[in-house]
Parts: structure tokens; C-alpha cells; sequence
């Protein structure tokens, strides 16, 4: 079959265009090398939704942060993902970054960013009673806002699905030739036609260039380490809190998450591997002594899972999101990082225009439902809605994961509804079994269960995380 779009690479930039072409009378494909979607800087990072103060202005950076901030909310309500509006906060605790602070400000005002406030101490300690007493004033955007990254990738690329667009999952791409009238790209088993195809490849989006020569950019991973705390403290701040920035990011940030938990981090190290997600002593040091700077005595107590996320940087400093130099029918959606999670929805519509200006979107789906409900969330409802579920399917009443309270209902859920979870940690970050204080220690073994079941497969073959990491050896 030839498609009429291929787009390689189902993170939140893949996704997010995925979900807007869906809209027409296409036939569009996502390509994906991992098991899973939202495998690579979708899975791992902040979860922030910027307002649009910190990139340079006149970048394709600040046009996509500051548009896609605005069209956030909406997106995130249509997809069914929880969304929060917390606000940001970007911390002084000297005269000196007090002017980085004001500078800050008025790079915001150029982007177009709108409710900024610089706070003085007094104003910054009613909002943030547990700030730093050190703390001398801070840049203030409460229209910034938080996200769960790979909940929204999900919830993109089931909407897309849902409305007609296919995905293929293990399909590592090796090749990519441009036939004059298409594209083949090639993976190690199989082959995938297309007219037209998006790069959205993250980390390795220079490497699909260069297999069409297109060497004009290039992409490190910057490694960021993290901890994330239980839900018991997630009050501790109420907006996510910065520190002044420096060339290689916006520092050690604490910041809440929109399920209830306490997250601090990242650091900002670049490496050459870009499969090195391991955690260090050194880096995760620098989490907890740097975040203290900003709130101290976070009690270390709480701490329930560290993790790596990888950033990919672009030689350019800027977003890359153009038509390719030699192949007109390629485009690039690469060097996606910070802030491109909040940019996402900007940078689909951008693609979108792309599109539009090559003749390649004329008809729109009259049947295009840009509406998809979560999974039913037990522990969120009253208990008459509880009952009334339960009534309705008992599987939901069938507890599995005792610290976040997930039914055998939501797991099996996860498994049948687009995309659907194919092990352990698909069903992890789609219903939140295993993400809870024990991490999997009591439900681990009626997730395997029931993914047995639902996959029609032996125990044995239930992985973690795809081949390579099953969970069982063989029945005894």
C-alpha cells in the first residue's frame, strides 16, 4: 500500500501531527522503532507547560512555546488529559539574578506572553509559604501549566488512531530512499511506502536526514536526572518553581504533577550515547542539593523513584521544522526540545500550514471527532459513581494496584483501547499500576495476568518493557 504520509516517530511531536492530519481524507502512518509510544524525551522529562518567557525572541521556538501554551488547555481537555494551570515561578536569590529575572521579563512581553508579573518577597511567600527564605523576588506566568507528557502523547496518537491513522510499532527505520514519485523507508523486516513523509524522529531525527543527505543539522542527547517524590507531599508547592537559567537550561526545578506526586530536577549533562538513560550518584546529588536552594527540607523520606530523560538538542539552538534541502516531500520536525512539549500542538498546526501551502490537504473528514475519553479513573469518583460503575462491569470493582487503586477494569482498558498497552509498563503509564509507593511490588504479578489474557499469550512472553525484558523464565 502506498500511504499518502508517513511520519516517523510517535512521541509528542509525532503524535500531536498525527492527530491533526487526521482531520483529512489521508492515508497516514506512524512508524515506530520502540514497543511502545512516547518511549524516548516523551516519556522522561518535566511535564511543564512554558508560557513563553525564555526562548530568544523572533525563534521558532518562542512562536510555537507561546501559541501552543494558549492552545494547551483545550487540546489536553479534548484528549481527556488531566491539565493544571498552576503558574511558574522563576526564583532570584541575589540583586544579581534579580536582573536576569527583569531580563526575563522583558523577553517575555517581546514573545507575546501575557500576565507577567515580577514579585517582590513579600507577594512571593503568600504564594510560596515553603519558598526559600533566601529568596529575594521572582518572575511570575500564571498562565503556565502542567501535563502529563506521555499521557498526552497517548492520548494524540489514540485520538489519530481512532480517526483512521494507522501505527506500526517495532519498526526501526534503517533506510530511507526517495523513489522520485514516493518514499520507501525500510526497517529490518518489513517496508513502508509513502508520498510524503514527516521526520519527527527526536534523538535520531539527523540520522534520518542523513539518509537523504540532508547533513545540515545535527542532534546530542543532554541527559536530566530526576526524583520523584509520593503524593503525600505533592502540596509542598502550589506553582512550578525555577531558578534563574543558565546557557545549559532552566535549572533544578520542583514542581508538582498533575497526579498528585512532588517531581525535582533535571540536570543537564551532555553525552554522546543516546541510549544512556542511567541514573548517577553525582547527577541525582545535584537534584537534591539544588532543588534545597529553592525549598528546603523536602524530606528525602518521600523519594519513591529516580529516572533519566534525554533532551535532544539541535546544533541550531532553534527548532527545526522545515522542508528538507534536496527532497521537497520530506519535513523535518527535529531538535524538539524544551520547550517542545508545550509547543506540541503549535508545532502540528505549523506543520499543518506546511502542508496546506504544498496542495497536499484539500478535503477535510466530515466524520473527524477530535474528542476522546480517558480510561474510567476509580479513585477519582465519588462512591456513588463507584457503585454505579461497578454494577455496570465487576471488573472494576476487582482491585489490582493497591496504592493507586486501579481496577482489573482500567487495566484491561488500557490494553484493548488505541494504542493499546502490550506490557507491564504500556499498562504503567496508561492507568498509573505500579507508579504508586510499593512500584509494583504487590500488582506486578495480576498485571502480567491479565496481559497474558487480553494479548492471548503465554506468561512467559509478557515483558516490562518489550523483548528482551520478560518477566518470567518458564513455569515451574
Amino acid at each position: 500500500m502506498l500511504y499518502d504520509i508517513a511520519i516517523i516517530g510517535a512521541g509528542i511531536t509525532g503524535s500531536m501531527i498525527a492527530r491533526e492530519l487526521a482531520k483529512y481524507n489521508l492515508s497516514v502512518i506512524v512508524l515506530e522503532k520502540e514497543n511502545d509510544v512516547a518511549m524516548g524525551s516523551s516519556k522522561a522529562n518535566s511535564g511543564i507547560v512554558h508560557a513563553g518567557y525564555d526562548a530568544k525572541p523572533g525563534t521558532l521556538k518562542a512562536q510555537m512555546n507561546v501559541l501552543g501554551c494558549k492552545m494547551m488547555p483545550k487540546v489536553a481537555s479534548e484528549l481527556g488529559v488531566p491539565y493544571r494551570k498552576n503558574g511558574s515561578l522563576v526564583v532570584a536569590f541575589c540583586e544579581e539574578e534579580m536582573a536576569s529575572v527583569q531580563e526575563l521579563y522583558k523577553r517575555g512581553i517581546i514573545n507575546g506572553v501575557e500576565n507577567l508579573h515580577v514579585l517582590g518577597q513579600s507577594r512571593l511567600r503568600s504564594l510560596e509559604p515553603n519558598i526559600s527564605p533566601n529568596a529575594v523576588g521572582a518572575l511570575y506566568a500564571p498562565d503556565a501549566g502542567i501535563v502529563c507528557p506521555y499521557s498526552l502523547t497517548i492520548a494524540a496518537i489514540g485520538n489519530a488512531m481512532d480517526n483512521g491513522v494507522e501505527l506500526k510499532r517495532d519498526f526501526q527505520v534503517t533506510g530511507l530512499y526517495d523513489r522520485s514519485t514516493h518514499f520507501e523507508i525500510v526497517s529490518p523486516r518489513e517496508s513502508v511506502e509513502a508520498s510524503l513523509v514527516v521526520n519527527a524522529a527526536g534523538l535520531y531525527a539527523d540520522a534520518i536526514a542523513s539518509f537523504v543527505g540532508d547533513d545540515f543539522f545535527s542532534i546530542h542527547p543532554r541527559r536530566g536526572e530526576y526524583f520523584l517524590f509520593d503524593t503525600s507531599i505533592g502540596d509542598v508547592v502550589n506553582a512550578t518553581v525555577f531558578q534563574a537559567p543558565t546557557a545549559m537550561g532552566k535549572g533544578i526545578l520542583v514542581t508538582p504533577t498533575t497526579h498528585g506526586n512532588l517531581m525535582i530536577g533535571p540536570t543537564a549533562e551532555d553525552i554522546e550515547d543516546k541510549e544512556d538513560k542511567k541514573t548517577t550518584a553525582p547527577g541525582l546529588n545535584k537534584v537534591l542539593r539544588d532543588a534545597a536552594k529553592s525549598v528546603p527540607d523536602l524530606p528525602s523520606g518521600g523519594i519513591i523513584t529516580a529516572f533519566t530523560g534525554l533532551r535532544a538538542v539541535g546544533s541550531s539552538g532553534d527548532f527545526i521544522i522545515c522542508q528538507s534541502q534536496n527532497h521537497p516531500r520530506l519535513i523535518h520536525a527535529a531538535a524538539i526540545e524544551s520547550p517542545g512539549l508545550a509547543s506540541s500542538p503549535a508545532i502540528a498546526a505549523y506543520v499543518e500550514s506546511m502542508l496546506q501551502q504544498m496542495g497536499v490537504l484539500t478535503h477535510k473528514r466530515h466524520d473527524y471527532n477530535p474528542y476522546r475519553s480517558p480510561i474510567p479513573c476509580l479513585r477519582e469518583m465519588c462512591d456513588d459513581d463507584r457503585a454505579s460503575l461497578i454494577a455496570h462491569d465487576p471488573a472494576y470493582g476487582r482491585i489490582v494496584c493497591r496504592c493507586e487503586e486501579i481496577s482489573e477494569g482500567e487495566i484491561r482498558d488500557a490494553i484493548r483501547r488505541n494504542p493499546g498497552a502490550l506490557d507491564c509498563d504500556g499498562v504503567k503509564r496508561r492507568t498509573r499500576s505500579g507508579m504508586g509507593r510499593c512500584q509494583g511490588g504487590f500488582c506486578l504479578p495480576l498485571v502480567t495476568e491479565l496481559l497474558s489474557k487480553e494479548l492471548g499469550i503465554p506468561m512467559e512472553q509478557v515483558t516490562k518493557k518489550g523483548p528482551g525484558s520478560e518477566i518470567l523464565s518458564y513455569r515451574l
